[in-house]
């Protein structure tokens, strides 16, 4: 195969030639064909019959008309998405809130996917819905064509049930945002139509656009720089007012939040002075703000990871905010919401999570919410929906890894939780058992983990690791619903490490594995496997790991950095090589988290966690699945592609290599091609782990 020197990103000059740069050139021709011939490859080396057998469950479940209704309330209504076997792109419907409270929700469906698609030639994917003021009857769809970020927004008519006709709002394939400041009038940030991209590839401006008039003229409130990420809008409409909130994100850590009446036509946007690096949002005339370092905050000095709430007002004027939350060396804030009444903290102790309100009327007293759950199982616990215009409701979702997702109703003024509906069991789950375990990294810090996997052990059972350690995402207890019936039910290990970068002991569990300190993540990593190994758990050649995205990163090191710890690497929609990530479809936004490799001083550390430049021809390496997407249009697919391509090239390792075309970051579009992926992944593991 001839390999042309076109891409769409330039090579960094004075850098040694990369002689797979070519795969860069996502929708090229001859990188296609080498995508969808190494894919091909994939599939008829795991087409066997387990493997088809394993796709057909898994796509049961998935498809299971009996698995929990997530909602989102909108006042007397819930609203749901809903794939199933016959509507693979889904419904999005609802129904009457009492109906689905009492257990038999009566369904409205308001736009069916799949038939749009097939009527306009588009197979469209549903990625969301921003709901208008009360009273208004509208909602802006998004809609992507191929599972990636990109996507349009149309505007559609609830009463009646379609799109709206005349003079509509609608926007083309972009990565845009548009909120809601009245009937005839969205605050939108886009980059159609002069509106611009930063390098990261988001809008640059945010703008007012008025019904009826054309996106061009509408008038600019807030513009960003090219360098900064991105500039992202919303509009709150708590007790009926419509504060318009637009956040300029300098990187991914650092914002600036620009508040104003958007209904006062003279209302100019007034920058709330906070640190940089908080994270804020507004609720009516108030202000939530969570410290991310120690900070000083309305002249008050308090600790990274506090939570203050005060007025608009307050913030302006410079004066104290009220500490309601502060944390201790287990126990720290994960997120926060609003109800009528209260604010609800969801509280991460030790990684296992609780729920506790907070009244404001009572010198911001808290009150922990017991939701009655058996003391068999780890949980996490999620308020999925409120509305805190209406009362003092919560819906959450609780769920552990022995336990399925149960969707609970109960109020953060009189606690009362009461279950709604349970998913069923989706694997057998006998002589199994969850519990958490801590390991010892290189530094000397205790890192925690979840192993789930079978009572009695014998020094030798395949287990599979899971992990992801950056921008301060925490893993929590999750029902396995796929890796339950594709690996636990047959006697292996299942494992969550919560390794530093993630946010599981607070911004400065991330801070911590930081840039120039990212490989405390990895030593956290590979602490874990060893751990398992010395509590007679396994042994190396026994043990696997997955992870995705900046996961896929982590699981890209343990095969270059630690191959004797590992047997199998699966390496899912990944960052692999740090030289070129931030020219890389929107690697420009992450330069925060992991460091500018066109900096010299940087790229001194960056290369040493780069896994595409640290191939060793001479090494030997554990087998590795490596898959992305075409349409993967936040990290993209073309690093997943040279990194299979260097280890076929320059070494002796095994590699498979899968490339679908739909499905964006997720990597898989509909529940068919999940089943299908993840079926294709474990039949890897399967041979590797268990011969």
């Amino acid at each position: 195969m001839t390999q042309p020197a076109a891409v769409s990103v330039p090579p960094i000059a004075d850098e040694p030639a990369d002689p797979h740069l070519w795969l860069e050139d996502i929708h090229g021709s001859e990188a296609l064909a080498w995508a969808a011939e190494q894919t091909a490859r994939t599939e008829s080396r795991y087409a066997s019959g387990w493997r088809s057998e394993l796709e057909q469950r898994l796509r049961g479940i998935l498809d299971d008309p009996r698995r929990l209704v997530v909602p989102a309330r909108r006042g007397d209504w819930m609203y749901n998405f809903w794939r199933d076997a016959e509507h693979p792109r889904g419904l999005w419907r609802r129904c009457p809130r009492d109906t689905m409270r009492a257990g038999a929700p009566e369904w409205q469906v308001l736009l069916d996917v799949d038939a749009l698609g097939a009527a306009e030639g588009v197979e469209w994917s549903f990625a969301g819905t921003s709901h208008g003021p009360r009273g208004t009857g509208r909602v802006l769809v998004s809609l992507s064509p191929d599972g990636g970020d990109a996507h349009v927004i149309r505007e559609f008519d609830l009463d009646a049930a379609t799109f709206v006709t005349e003079a509509p709002f609608t926007l083309e394939v972009h990565k845009s945002h548009a909120a809601w400041v009245d009937r005839d009038t969205l605050l939108v940030a886009t980059a159609l139509e002069g509106g611009g991209t930063t390098d990261s590839g988001y809008p640059i401006s945010a703008r007012l656009w008025r019904r009826g008039t054309p996106l061009r003229d509408a008038p600019v409130v807030v513009a960003g720089k090219a360098s900064d990420v991105g500039v992202f809008a919303g509009v709150d409409h708590t007790g009926g007012g419509a504060t318009a909130v637009v956040e300029v994100a300098h990187d991914f850590f650092h914002f600036e939040n620009h508040v104003w009446d958007a209904r006062d036509p003279q209302a100019a946007p007034q920058l709330l002075d906070l640190p940089q690096d908080a994270r804020t949002s507004v609720h009516g005339e108030l202000v939530a703000v969570r410290t991310t370092t120690d900070s000083v905050v309305g002249g008050v000095e308090v600790s990274g990871g506090t939570l203050l709430v005060g007025t608009i007002a307050d913030v302006h004027a410079g004066r104290p905010l009220t500490v309601v939350f502060a944390p201790t060396a287990t126990r720290v804030l994960s997120t926060w919401t609003w109800t009528k009444n209260r604010l609800v903290l969801t509280v991460l102790d030790d990684v296992q999570s609780r729920l506790v309100a907070v009244d404001p009327a009572d010198g911001w007293a808290a009150t922990p919410l017991d939701l009655a759950l058996p003391a068999t199982d780890v949980y996490s616990v999620d308020v999925v929906t409120r509305d805190a215009e209406e009362d003092d409701e919560l819906w959450v979702v609780a769920r552990g890894f022995l336990t399925p997702p149960t969707l609970i109703v109960t109020d953060s003024v009189a606690p009362n939780a009461e279950v709604v509906a349970s998913a069923p069991a989706v694997f057998d789950t006998t002589g199994l058992s969850a519990a958490q375990h801590w390991a010892v990294s290189a530094d000397g810090t205790r890192v925690p983990y979840f192993e789930v996997g079978p009572r009695e052990r014998d020094g030798r059972l395949p287990v599979l690791m899971s992990g992801y350690g950056g921008f301060e995402h925490s893993l929590t207890p999750e029902y396995p619903s796929i890796v339950g019936p594709a690996w636990l039910e047959t006697g292996g290990v299942f494992v969550v490490a919560n390794i530093r970068g993630g946010g599981e002991f607070g911004p400065a569990w991330h801070l911590a594995a930081l840039r120039e300190n990212r490989h405390r993540a990895y030593e956290d990593f590979v602490a874990v496997a060893r751990d398992l190994v010395e509590r007679g758990v396994s042994t190396p050649d026994r043990i696997g790991c997955h992870g995705r995205s900046n996961g896929g990163l982590l699981v890209g090191n343990m095969l270059t950095q630690y191959p004797d710890d590992f047997r199998a690497i699966v390496c899912g929609v990944p960052l692999l090589d740090m030289r070129r990530y931030a020219r890389l479809s929107a690697g420009a936004s992450w330069i925060a988290e992991y460091g500018d490799p066109d900096d010299p001083a940087d790229w001194e550390f960056v290369q040493t966690f780069s896994p595409y430049h640290l191939i060793d021809p001479n090494a030997h390496y554990p087998a590795s699945f490596i898959y992305a997407a075409t349409s993967d249009d936040r990290v993209g697919p073309v690093q997943a592609r040279k990194m299979a391509a260097r280890l076929e090239a320059e070494t002796d390792a095994e590699v498979h290599y899968l490339e679908p075309a739909d499905g964006g970051h997720a990597g898989s579009i509909d529940n068919a091609a999940t089943a299908a992926l993840h079926a294709t992944i474990h039949a890897f593991l399967r041979d590797t782990l268990r011969a």
